[in-house]
Formats: structure tokens, C-alpha cells, sequence
């Protein structure tokens, strides 16, 4: 059943009538009103300001994917060196998510901002003005599907949300994905119940959208079938839909993409149909580790929307708007059956499961409101379910978005800070990483060309075989004593405490003095606990 026009409780005629006279009497006392909801203007700036305000306070390392499938390239793109991991080399990553940071680095570059400071902040402070936009279609696409007063608290619980927070600014595809998704939804449920006109370019807008979000990545389609099965039924001249904007705007945004991938890899690539080869038919993935089939539904999303869950539970089982959620099911139920999971591949549907937590509050909030008159002035002097609702979801979220965002596992970002610095003042002639692969952000924060070596860990394809990370974890001695018989020493070597125990004694041998050391995290959270990051230098009088 569709509720926008619905309210979302069922007061009589009377309260009511009292309800709005007694509001209107207040706002006549209180004189104008400017408040964030006055229009989309000032909401979409409350957002631009929050999300860059949250870029600065995100100064931790979450996944490799942030720097090595998007920063990175881009680098290389405009000044010319950076690590292009085994994605690019199989051509299973497009180069529409990279461009977008390759522009910023152009401009940069240019205004001669390339600094260590603005290399390591501009590019999440770009991601957070695509949040920001993502924040503001939220918000719309609440309004269209209940009303002004659930899209308000969702637009809260979005904003107060702690993944949301610890994720959006970061500037892997699936924060882009996000934004797309649910701008592309709120085109799509806009051309499902407005006018003709505004409906054939609300579609227009939904379906470009739609395709962009798949040429990013390819799994998004997951979600794009499922929204196109359940309304193709209900659209007139399904045929003409079909083959006059469905397929001409998909084959747009195809060619498009096919033309740019041709241009950077230097021959034809069609990487969704590498994508889709290599994680689903192959389960390439699951070389990264796997999962029982219920974690999304137990442990992953849990974790994400966490102590909105109940709201959300309750949104949905009251809204009665099961298209967009078995939306959410459907989403959860196909990433299930893969065997390699992560938090960020359901990042997309999380701004749903919010908006029925926003419908919770709004609930809440109505039957606050609709109090019986002889009650009223009673109540006004306890906390109401939703004002208590409203600090126990503040209270939960707030500590462990910035606990997250500023404590765990910042090491990462602030070793690769202080290389930067010393790179660019003459200090370091080369660096080696004695880490588990991609532990650390690479050219794109160091922006110095110095030659730089970590343990790689490309799949092989051979079964049983261990790549060059996982042979380091099981024996650091052996390895790093066979290692330093065929290279040259560096200037400086980065490794993890955890690993530093055991290379005591080798980094003696060879003069490698301890240069300086960053906290890194309290907790471990996949491997021995990497309480901290150290950097040896190489004691040239030793």
C-alpha cells in the first residue's frame, strides 16, 4: 500500500482541527520562522556543511578499495605514476569513478594545491559535496514515498546514522554508488505518480542515472532489476518503454563508458562482462575470504544501521511500503548467496532502511502531538518516546562515528602523512612495506615518485598457492631474510608491531634504526592485533 498521501496516524477531526489552531497561534507569537526545512535550498547547504565538516573528522583508513581503485589511478592519470592493482591489468574496474578525481588533481595541480595537506584532504572533501546531494534526494525521495514529516527524521537518522558518517565522505565507488542509487529512486517513484510531463523526464533522468550507477558498478544492477521487475507491469506501452528509453539510454551510457575504458587501457575492454566473469561466475572474490551465507542478515547490516534496527523494523512492518522494502530484502538475500562479503558492498540500501527508521520518529512524534488536552500539560514535563528515541540514537552513534572516524586504525593514513612530508623535504630515498598488502593509501598520498615496494597479493589462480602477503604473515624472519638477499636495502621500511617483534633482530643486522611510530588501533580486526605503525630508517653510519 502506498502512503503518501497517508498520514501516519489517525487522529479525529477535532484534535486535529485543535492541533493546528493551537500550531498556527504559536507561529503567529513566534513570528517568522527560518529554520533547516524551510526549502530544499537551505537543507541541501545544512548538508554540504555537515558532510565537509565530516570529511575533515574522517581521518582513519577503512578500505583498500578508497585509495587503490579510485586515488590512485587518478594519480597516475594526471601526474603520471601510481600503482595500477590486478583489477586494471583484467580489466575489471572502470575508469568513470578515477576520472572524477583525476579532474580534481588536474585542477590541483594547476592552482599548484598539491600540497601533503590538500593531497590527503580535497579528494574526501569532493566526496562529501556528492554525499551532501545524496543527503538532499533522501530527503525527497522520503517526501514523495510518506510525507514532510518522515523525510525530516530521515534526513536525521541518515545524518546521525554512524556508518553513514564513517563512510560517505570516502571516496570508494560504492559512496558514489549510494548517491546514485537513491537520486536515481527518487526519479524513478517521481515518474511512477506525477504528471505526464514531469513523468517522461523524471524517467529520462532515473534510467541515466540508473545505467551510470551500473557502468560504476556493475552489481548495482542488482538493485535496478529488481525496481524494473516490479513496476514494468504497471507502465503503458511496455514495449515502446522498453525499446525507445530503456535500451537507447543504456546503450548511451554503454558506449560511453566502452569508448572512455578503450581510450585509458589502450584497447577494447568491457569491463562489466570482466566484472560479472570474474566475481560471479568465477567467485573470484572469495579469494579475499569468505562468509556464512546469513552474515548480512545477522552481523554485516546489523552492524551498519545498529541501533536504528528496531526503528526500522518497526517502520517497515507499519509503513506497509513493501516495494522499497523488499527492496532492501531483495538486495541483502542476492549479495547472500555470494561467499566473499563486506560491510560496503550493501552500502546502497542502507539510506532505505533509514527512511522506515525516519518513519518510526515521524510516528512518534504525530502521537506526541494528538495527546488528549487533559493529559498535555503533564506530559510536557517528561521526555516524550521520541524525544527519548532522539538522544538514546544520538547517544549510541555519535561516540562511535567519531571513535571510528578519528581513533580506529588511523595509523594508516597518518604514517603515509608524515612519508609525504619527510619525502618532500629530500629525507627518503625508497620505501619498503613489510605489512599485509594494501595496509597503507601509496603514491596518491605520498605524491612523490620514489620507488616504493609492498607484498603483493594478486590472485594467482592456482590453488595452494601463497602470494608474497600471506607467505610474510605465516614466517616474517624467513621471508624478509630470503627478500633482502635480492633487492636493494631501502631508506625506509614501514611495518605493523604485530610483525616488528619478530624483525627485531633482521632490522638490527641490517642497521635499520626505529624513526618514528603512530597509534594505530586499540582492537584487531582480522588478523593479531596492530596496535601501531612503525618506520625504521636505514642508519647509513652503521
Amino acid at each position: 500500500m502506498n502512503l503518501r498521501q497517508q498520514s501516519l496516524s489517525k487522529p479525529s477531526r477535532k484534535e486535529k482541527h485543535d492541533f493546528n489552531l493551537e500550531q498556527q497561534q504559536e507561529d503567529r507569537k513566534a513570528g517568522p520562522s527560518y529554520t533547516v526545512f524551510s526549502s530544499q535550498k537551505s537543507i541541501f547547504a545544512f548538508c554540504l556543511i555537515f558532510r565537509a565538516l565530516n570529511s575533515f573528522l574522517v581521518q582513519t583508513y577503512f578500505n583498500p578499495d578508497e585509495h587503490w581503485q579510485a586515488l590512485e589511478v587518478a594519480h597516475h592519470m594526471v601526474f603520471g605514476y601510481g600503482h595500477f592493482t590486478w583489477e586494471w591489468k583484467k580489466g575489471i574496474r572502470s575508469y568513470i569513478h578515477p576520472l572524477i578525481f583525476a579532474l580534481l588533481y588536474k585542477i590541483m595541480a594547476f592552482l599548484g594545491l598539491d600540497t601533503p595537506w590538500f593531497m590527503m584532504k580535497a579528494p574526501r572533501l569532493l566526496q562529501s559535496i556528492i554525499s551532501s546531494i545524496g543527503d538532499l534526494y533522501l530527503y525527497k525521495l522520503s517526501k514523495i514515498t510518506f510525507n514532510n514529516r518522515v523525510a525530516k527524521f530521515a534526513l536525521f537518522s541518515q545524518l546521525s546514522n554512524w556508518f553513514m558518517f564513517f563512510c560517505m565522505p570516502r571516496t570508494s565507488s560504492n559512496s558514489l554508488e549510494t548517491v546514485l542509487t537513491v537520486a536515481g529512486l527518487y526519479y524513478w517513484i517521481s515518474f511512477l505518480g506525477v504528471s505526464k510531463h514531469v513523468s517522461s523526464v523524471s524517467r529520462r533522468k532515473a534510467l541515466f542515472i540508473s545505467a551510470l550507477a551500473c557502468a560504476i558498478r556493475p552489481t548495482s544492477a542488482i538493485i535496478w532489476i529488481y525496481v524494473g521487475i516490479c513496476d514494468l507491469l504497471g507502465i503503458r506501452r511496455k514495449y515502446k518503454f522498453l525499446f525507445l528509453e530503456v535500451l537507447p539510454i543504456g546503450i548511451l551510457v554503454f558506449a560511453l563508458t566502452c569508448l572512455l575504458d578503450w581510450w585509458m587501457y589502450g584497447s577494447w575492454t568491457f569491463v562489466a562482462i570482466n566484472f560479472l566473469k570474474f566475481n560471479f561466475f568465477s567467485s573470484g572474490g572469495d579469494y579475499y575470504g569468505t562468509h556464512v551465507w546469513h552474515w548480512y542478515f545477522t552481523q554485516g547490516f546489523p552492524v551498519m544501521i545498529f541501533t536504528f534496527l528496531p526503528y526500522t523494523l518497526f517502520g517497515i512492518l507499519k509503513s506497509n511500503e513493501w516495494r522499497l522494502s523488499g527492496l532492501l530484502a531483495w538486495v541483502l538475500g542476492l549479495y547472500s548467496k555470494l561467499g566473499h562479503k563486506e560491510f560496503r558492498f550493501v552500502l546502497p540500501v542502507l539510506p532505505l532502511a533509514l527512511i522506515f527508521s525516519g518513519y518510526s520518529l515521524a510516528e512518534l512524534s504525530q502521537s506526541m502531538h494528538f495527546r488528549p488536552r487533559k493529559w498535555r500539560f503533564l506530559c510536557m514535563r517528561f521526555p516524550s518516546r521520541m524525544q527519548l528515541s532522539i538522544l538514546f540514537l544520538i547517544a549510541t552513534n555519535v561516540p562511535m562515528a567519531l571513535y571510528m572516524s578519528l581513533v580506529h586504525q588511523r595509523g594508516s593514513e597518518d604514517v603515509m602523512y608524515y612519508l609525504s612530508k619527510e619525502a618532500k623535504d629530500g629525507k627518503i630515498k625508497s620505501i619498503l612495506f613489510l605489512m599485509p598488502c594494501h595496509s597503507t593509501p601509496y603514491y596518491s598520498s605520498l605524491h612523490h615518485n620514489l620507488p616504493m615496494r609492498f607484498l603483493d597479493c594478486s590472485p594467482s589462480g592456482i590453488k595452494g598457492v601463497l602470494d608474497e602477503s600471506d607467505q610474510f604473515m605465516i614466517n616474517p624472519t624467513g621471508f624478509v631474510s630470503e627478500m633482502f638477499r635480492h633487492i636493494s636495502l631501502p631508506s625506509h621500511i614501514v611495518l605493523f608491531d604485530s610483525q616488528e617483534r619478530d624483525l627485531q633482530e633482521i632490522l638490527s643486522l641490517f642497521s635499520f634504526v626505529e624513526e618514528k611510530r603512530f597509534f594505530h588501533a586499540h582492537f584487531k580486526v582480522d588478523r593479531d592485533l596492530q596496535g601501531s605503525i612503525a618506520v625504521y630508517a636505514l642508519n647509513a653510519s652503521g
